[in-house]
C-alpha cells in the first residue's frame, strides 16, 4: 500500500469517527518524541533528531518540542506530509494505533547534528528507525559518533513485532554492545529467545551494561551493570496506556543523567509512567512534572 494510500485512509477514519469521540486531543508524538519531551520538560534540555514537513502538522510538532525545551532540526520541505499516528483508546486502556509515516519516513544521516550528539550526557535510538534504510543507517552513525566521543548510548526496542521480524537490523544498531537498553517484556523475550523474565534478565547482560523492562502494573526490573533491582508498580485506575513506556524510559534518562543511581531512576520512571497512565494522552501537563519532581526528590 503506497504512503498516499495510508494517509488517504486516515483521512477517512478521522471523518468516520468525528461524532463518536469521547474525547479527543491532538500532539505531537513518537515513542523516542515522547521521551525527550518528557526529559526536558522534568529539567533536562534535549536534542531530537527528527524529520517533519513545513506543514500545520509540523508546526505543531516544532511548536510541542519548543515549549519543553527540546531542540530539533528545521522542518524540511518535500512531498511528503508530516507523520501521523492516530491512537483509538478503548475502555479497558488499550490502545489501537493507525499510522501514516509521511516525512518521518525518509529521517536520514542528514538530519543529525554531530556537534550535538557529542555535546550530549546520554544519546538515546528509538528501535521503529530499523524498518527504514535511511533510518537504520542514521542510527547506525549515531551510534558510531557517540561512541568514538565516549557518549553513553541508550536503545528502545519500541515494539515485539520490531524485534521479531527485523533482528538483522537491531543486531548493526547493538553493534558491540549498548550502555542501557529500555524494553517491555515482550520485546525482552523476543530478543533474548527466552521464556521467562529471569531468563530474560540474564541474556540481556550481552546486549548492554544497564538495561530497564517494564513490566506494566507489575513495575519493572532494571540491570545497574552488578544487581538487578524489582521496581515496584503503582496502584492506580489506568486510562490510557499510550505513553507509558516512553514516560518511562524519558523519567529514567533525566534521572540518571542529574546524579540518581539505576534503582532510584527506575522507582521514578516507575512512578511518572502510572501518573501518565491515569489520564489521557501520552505526555503529562506541563505543570504536573514540577509536581512530580518535586513529591519524589523532594526538592
Amino acid at each position: 500500500m503506497s504512503d498516499e494510500d495510508l494517509a488517504k485512509i486516515g483521512v477517512e477514519l478521522l471523518a468516520a469517527l468525528e461524532n463518536h469521540l469521547v474525547e479527543a486531543h491532538h500532539a505531537s508524538g513518537g515513542s523516542v518524541g515522547n521521551s525527550l519531551i518528557a526529559s526536558a520538560s522534568l529539567g533536562g534540555p534535549c536534542y531530537m533528531s527528527c524529520r517533519v514537513a513545513d506543514d500545520a502538522d509540523g508546526a505543531i510538532y516544532v511548536a510541542d518540542m519548543e515549549q519543553a525545551g527540546t531542540s530539533y532540526p528545521p522542518p524540511v520541505v518535500c512531498d511528503e506530509a508530516t507523520g501521523k499516528c492516530l491512537v483509538l483508546v478503548t475502555p479497558d486502556a488499550e490502545r489501537s494505533m493507525n499510522t501514516y509515516l509521511g516525512a518521518s519516513a525518509g529521517l536520514s544521516i542528514e538530519q543529525l547534528d554531530e556537534q550535538a550528539i557529542v555535546d550530549s550526557e546520554f544519546v538515546y535510538i528509538e528501535g521503529y528507525l530499523v524498518t527504514s534504510p535511511t533510518g537504520l543507517d542514521a542510527a547506525v552513525r549515531t551510534r558510531e559518533i557517540a561512541q568514538a566521543a565516549g557518549v553513553p548510548v541508550a536503545l528502545s526496542f519500541s515494539d515485539p513485532g520490531m524485534v521479531e521480524h527485523f533482528p538483522e537490523q537491531f543486531k548493526q544498531i547493538v553493534g558491540d554492545g549498548l550502555d542501557l537498553v529500555f524494553a517491555n517484556e515482550a520485546e525482552a523475550l523476543q530478543w533474548t529467545g527466552t521464556e521467562d523474565i529471569t531468563t530474560a534478565a540474564s541474556a540481556m547482560k550481552s546486549t548492554a551494561k544497564q538495561f530497564a523492562i517494564t513490566l506494566g502494573a507489575d513495575g519493572a526490573v532494571c540491570f545497574d551493570g552488578e544487581q538487578l533491582h524489582k521496581i515496584a508498580g503503582h496502584a492506580i485506575t489506568a486510562v490510557d496506556s499510550n505513553g507509558a513506556g516512553d514516560m518511562f524510559a524519558g523519567a529514567f534518562l533525566y534521572a540518571i543523567t542529574h546524579g540518581e543511581n539505576v534503582a532510584t531512576a527506575g522507582t521514578f520512571a516507575s512512578r511518572a509512567a502510572a501518573q501518565v497512565v491515569s489520564q489521557w494522552g501520552p505526555r503529562l501537563r506541563a505543570d504536573q512534572y514540577g509536581t512530580l519532581k518535586s513529591e519524589f526528590f523532594g526538592a
